[in-house]
């Protein structure tokens, strides 16, 4: 519509100052009249159309920033999922590690059956549940609540399991609650 607009403005103006000296004869002193308000005219008309086109021309700058802002905005937000996915995979890959830990060292001390092995087993249950509690607050320090760390550790989501509950009962005991 603008660009209509200026289109028209600026066709008009170029009529208005070229038409009249062929159009009026100068010795009637009206047409010499209507000769100048017409230049007058074609003038407003010019100066009204550079005024739309500068409008145009910031409408047109502000949509290619306002463009340009949005592909910023999915960049970013493509980035960030890319790290949160990142972190996500290292956080399950940590975790399978120190799951695969602790059930070895449970399944050594359960092997075990003389005393001294006894004390080995209590010894390498002491050991896991230190590694256990070391992950816990691990886990806390980066501001996970208990469910998120049953989660986290023994792979267990909230829910009326069975799993769940002794997961949590390990958890309490862990942690002293």
């Amino acid at each position: 519509m603008s660009l209509l607009k200026v289109s028209v403005l600026s066709l008009s103006g170029l009529t208005l100052w070229l038409a009249p000296p062929f159009i009026f004869s100068r010795k009637i002193p009206l047409h010499n009249f209507i000769q100048g308000v017409a230049l007058v005219s074609g003038f407003a008309c010019c100066f009204e159309a550079r005024r739309s086109a500068l409008k145009v021309a910031k409408e047109e700058e502000f949509e290619a920033m306002k463009a340009r802002a949005i592909d910023a905005d999915v960049a970013d937000e493509l980035s960030t999922s890319i790290y949160v996915a990142e972190q996500q995979r290292r956080n399950e890959a940590e975790l399978l590690l120190a799951t695969d830990a602790n059930r070895e060292l449970l399944e050594r001390a359960l092997a075990m059956s003389s005393e001294e092995e006894e004390r080995e087993n209590v010894q390498l249950a002491e050991n896991a549940d230190n590694e256990l509690r070391e992950r816990i607050l691990q886990l806390q320090a980066r501001g996970y609540g208990k469910a998120k760390i049953i989660l986290e550790i023994w792979g267990v989501s909230k829910g009326g399991s069975q799993k769940y509950k002794d997961a949590e009962a390990e958890y309490k005991r862990l942690v002293g609650e």
